[in-house]
C-alpha cells in the first residue's frame, strides 16, 4: 500500500499513516518528534512495537486486512483505500495538509497499471480540498524488508545500488524517504528548504508540490528537531 500523511495546520493534533514499507519509517521518525502530540497508524500489516525504542509516545494503531491479486484488487489497495482514507480525514474549515509516497513515473494518463494508479491518486487527493499537497516521486527503493524476496528485486536493487554512488536519481532507502516525508509534513511546501529541490506539479486548480529522488534525499538532512 501506499502512504500519505495528514496533519492540521497546528503541527501535531492529528497525524495518520497508512502504513507500507516506507510508511514503518515515517512512523518511527514521528513518534521520535517532539513536533507531534497524537501519530495514528493504519495499515494491512501494523509495525511491531518490539523494532521501537524506548520513550516513545503512544499511537492508536487500526489493522486493515486487505489483499492483492489481480489488477482490481492492486487498485483497490493502492488507490481506493488510499483516496478513502484522506477523505474520511479531511475536515472541511480546517487547514490541513497530506503527504503522499508516490513513484517516479506516475501518470495518470499511462497504459501501464502501476504507474497509471499512481497518478490517478496523485490527482485525487490534489483535488480533495487540503490546504497543502506535497507528494514525493521516490526511486528505486532500498533497504525494504519483504517476507518474500524475488530474484527479480534482488538483481535490480544490486544493480541500483552501485548506480547510486554515480547519481542521485537511481535509489533512497526507504528510512532515509521516511524521514523526508516527515519532515516535508513538518515544514509544509512553503517553508521547505531549497535542498527539497520541490515544484509545483498538476493542473489548476488541484497543484500539488513535488519532490523527486533527489530532492528526498537533501531533505533527509535537513535538521528539524
Amino acid at each position: 500500500m501506499s502512504l500519505h500523511t495528514i496533519t492540521d495546520s497546528n503541527h501535531g493534533e492529528l497525524k495518520v499513516t497508512v502504513v507500507s514499507q516506507v510508511g514503518q519509517h515515517v512512523l518511527k521518525e514521528l513518534l521520535a518528534s517532539s513536533h507531534y502530540s497524537k501519530v495514528g497508524e493504519y495499515g494491512r500489516r501494523l509495525t511491531d512495537v518490539a523494532t521501537l525504542g524506548a520513550g516513545r509516545k503512544s499511537w492508536s494503531r487500526r489493522l486493515l486486512i486487505l489483499t492483492t491479486g489481480s489488477a482490481e484488487a492492486f487498485e483497490k489497495i493502492d488507490r481506493t483505500y488510499v483516496v478513502n482514507s484522506a477523505r474520511e480525514a479531511r475536515v472541511e474549515g480546517l487547514a490541513q495538509r497530506v503527504v503522499y509516497c508516490s513513484s517516479i513515473g506516475a501518470n495518470a494518463e499511462s497504459s501501464f497499471l502501476y504507474p497509471r494508479s499512481k497518478g490517478m491518486t496523485e490527482n485525487e487527493l490534489s483535488n480533495m480540498g487540503y490546504s497543502d499537497s506535497i507528494i514525493f516521486r521516490p526511486a528505486a527503493l532500498a533497504g525494504t524488508n519483504r517476507p518474500d524476496k524475488r530474484l527479480g528485486e534482488t538483481i535490480g536493487t544490486a544493480v541500483s545500488g552501485f548506480l547510486s554512488h554515480f547519481t542521485s536519481a537511481i535509489e533512497i532507502k526507504v528510512a532515509t524517504l521516511g524521514k523526508s516525508m516527515a519532515i516535508a509534513g513538518w515544514y509544509g511546501s512553503e517553508q521547505l528548504p531549497a535542498a527539497a529541490k520541490a515544484q509545483k506539479a498538476g493542473k489548476e486548480p488541484s497543484t500539488f508540490t513535488l519532490i523527486n529522488n533527489s530532492g528526498a534525499l537533501a531533505l533527509a538532512n535537513t535538521p528539524w528537531e
